[in-house]
């Protein structure tokens, strides 16, 4: 029985070709004919490796997870502090403008904007992927209360949701066109926030 013709394209380079495509436009706004383009398949190629434009977008966004996971992870490894760690993180976020002229801040946040709660489908994939960041940051302010360093007047899922929501609303004014110098000094605000007295 023949097998076929073998694959001739990386499937992790289409996935993150496909992924930034997405980043930049939105879901709604990224047509079959992007992701055609930025990937470099046939249609039928496309169909047949990756079935529909939301199931590639679905395996985008868990592709972003992981690769924020991974790299959060990483940072937390070597950086001297767990409140260190979460400082540079939001100062990164807050310089994405400084960088490029284009900041696309989180996927999974750009993505419950465009959707909010009208497809169920959608949230579900962008709440469990939240659920793995909030888990990070979790352990990251855990590790910084019992070293005394972060303060332990509100729990860590509390202090972890406070900087998940810092970390998107930085993310978003700096889409604004926020100058990266005033979301420096707000980032500052925030990690002062979380210092123990």
């Amino acid at each position: 029985m023949p097998l076929g013709r073998p694959i001739e394209f990386n499937p992790d380079h289409v996935v993150n070709a496909a992924m930034l495509a997405f980043w930049s436009k939105g879901y709604e706004a990224t047509s079959l004919s992007d992701l055609l383009e930025t990937t470099k398949l046939s249609k039928s190629s496309f169909y047949q490796s990756f079935g529909s434009k939301k199931e590639m977008f679905h395996r985008c966004v868990m592709r972003y997870t992981d690769d924020l996971i991974k790299s959060l992870r990483t940072s937390m490894a070597v950086s001297p502090t767990p409140l260190t760690f979460i400082h540079e993180m939001l100062m990164d976020c807050a310089t994405e403008g400084a960088h490029t002229t284009l900041p696309l801040g989180c996927l999974n946040m750009n993505t419950a904007s465009e959707f909010g709660q009208r497809e169920p489908e959608f949230s579900a994939w962008v709440a469990e992927c939240m659920a793995r960041v909030h888990a990070v940051f979790v352990s990251a302010i855990e590790h910084g209360q019992a070293m005394g360093e972060v303060t332990s007047r509100q729990s860590a899922p509390v202090l972890a949701t406070y900087v998940m929501t810092s970390r998107a609303g930085v993310g978003t004014m700096v889409k604004a066109g926020t100058p990266p110098a005033m979301m420096l000094s707000v980032v500052e605000v925030v990690v002062a926030a979380l210092r123990a007295d």
